[in-house]
């Protein structure tokens, strides 16, 4: 039985909704990506973060993780104030950002319409999550990014999504992991209020703690 990849090739073709619009990106806009966006940084990393699913301008235009779009400023600002990244992000993947025992994926690949993915698309895409996580022997603590992406490292990890609270600031021993969930940094958790960079600062240094423990 052939191994299933921490990565899936660039012209995935297991999810046809997300197919069909990978290429109407590719017709509009042939200079981006286009492509279900790998994950990024440290192969040894004891943290990993996990978002939902690449933003249409951010992931599949740059083919980096929460980059180029409104999400990236907070995240990778914060990465960096908790000693997880080095360098200065700039929304570009040649801007040499490096992350620093942290990793970056994402549950589903390929950017989905309305950035809201099936849940079959979750389900097709999960073997790619499950050999992400096994092939970092060194993680313990995963940061989930939302209430969406912390049920599908449950799911995973072989878990319901109601295996721990949902909400910012859950967390909880799940196998050999420690779970901590986000709030999502998007715009609008941002703008509104309901994200501040002080609350996911938190998160971060709690994860800090952890893995230093």
């Amino acid at each position: 039985m052939t191994a299933v990849p921490t990565e899936p090739p660039h012209d995935c073709p297991l999810c046809p909704r997300l197919v069909e619009y990978r290429h109407e990106n590719a017709r509009q806009n042939p200079g981006w990506f286009n492509g279900p966006a790998p994950s990024f940084g440290d192969p040894n990393a004891r943290l990993l973060v996990a978002g939902l699913a690449p933003g249409r301008t951010g992931a599949n235009r740059t083919g980096r993780p929460f980059t180029g779009d409104h999400a990236g400023w907070l995240l990778y600002e914060t990465l960096k104030n908790t000693g997880f990244s080095r360098g200065e992000y700039r929304a570009d993947p040649d801007d040499g950002v490096e992350l620093v025992d942290c990793m970056i994926t994402n549950a589903v690949r390929c950017a989905p319409p309305g950035n809201k993915p099936l849940p079959i698309e979750e389900a097709t895409c999960r073997p790619f999550l499950q050999a992400r996580l096994a092939a970092l022997p060194r993680l313990k603590v995963i940061v989930t990014l939302g209430d969406v992406s912390r049920r599908n490292i449950l799911k995973t990890l072989g878990k319901p999504g109601s295996a721990m609270p949902a909400g910012h600031g859950a967390e909880a021993q799940i196998g050999p992991y420690v779970l901590l969930n986000s709030y999502h940094c998007s715009r609008l958790n941002t703008n509104t209020g309901r994200l501040t960079p002080e609350m996911f600062e938190a998160i971060f240094r709690r994860a800090r703690a952890i893995i230093e423990n």
